[in-house]
């Protein structure tokens, strides 16, 4: 069985071609704004759905921040354009992002998005936060049985691009507006002046 990819944080994103349920997409065509490409195992699955309920719900937030949202599953084309309208049916929730079609598992291959316990091709619940230089900055990964929480993935992109600036550290939970993280002294005479609290110091965001 071949080894899936292992992509890494600052690995630049593998490019590609398909075809989606909003037109045929160039992943690097995105460059310039931050990119959240995320995988779901299959179409027509209840926690796949519901993901993509609050995806749809949150891409205005998403938009907001400059991040463009892209879905992708091994399923055909055909397979999304029915489940997308079932959702717009059953829940009155219209999808307004891409969905990629990957029926080849060229992407899912690229990313090493494939679920390797499953019995079938499906993918693991993949996110990847990709950046506007086309340079992945954060991957998370969940299991086929675990819903991911698009509240935390908003959160995430909001810690990266406060981070991005180079002038502080985003410490556990943080939310724009709150303090920030003073990145730690390097050298012993900064440590000695910085007193007991050298290694952990928090302080209004400037940013704000």
């Amino acid at each position: 069985m071949p080894v899936p990819a292992s992509l890494k944080i600052g690995d630049a994103a593998p490019d590609f071609v398909a075809r989606t349920t909003r037109g045929p997409l160039t992943l690097s065509a995105l460059r310039g704004q931050w990119v959240l490409l995320f995988s779901h195992p299959a179409d027509f699955t209840p926690v796949c759905t519901s993901e993509f309920i609050a995806f749809a719900k949150a891409a205005p937030a998403f938009a907001a921040m400059g991040c463009a949202l892209v879905g992708l599953s091994v399923d055909s084309l055909p397979a999304h354009l029915a489940w997308v309208d079932a959702i717009r049916q059953r829940f009155g929730v219209t999808i307004p992002f891409p969905i990629v079609e990957d029926p080849s598992l060229a992407i899912a291959r690229a990313y090493g998005m494939l679920d390797m316990t499953a019995r079938g091709s499906a993918t693991v619940r993949a996110a990847y936060v990709i950046d506007p230089q086309g340079l992945i900055q954060a991957i998370v990964w969940y299991p086929m049985t675990v819903g991911r929480s698009v509240a935390e993935l908003l959160r995430l992109l909001g810690a990266l691009q406060r981070v991005e600036k180079g002038d502080a550290l985003a410490p556990e939970g943080w939310q724009p507006g709150a303090p920030v993280a003073v990145p730690a002294c390097q050298m012993q005479d900064a440590v000695t002046a910085a007193g007991p609290d050298w290694f952990m110091t928090l302080q209004p965001d400037a940013a704000e």
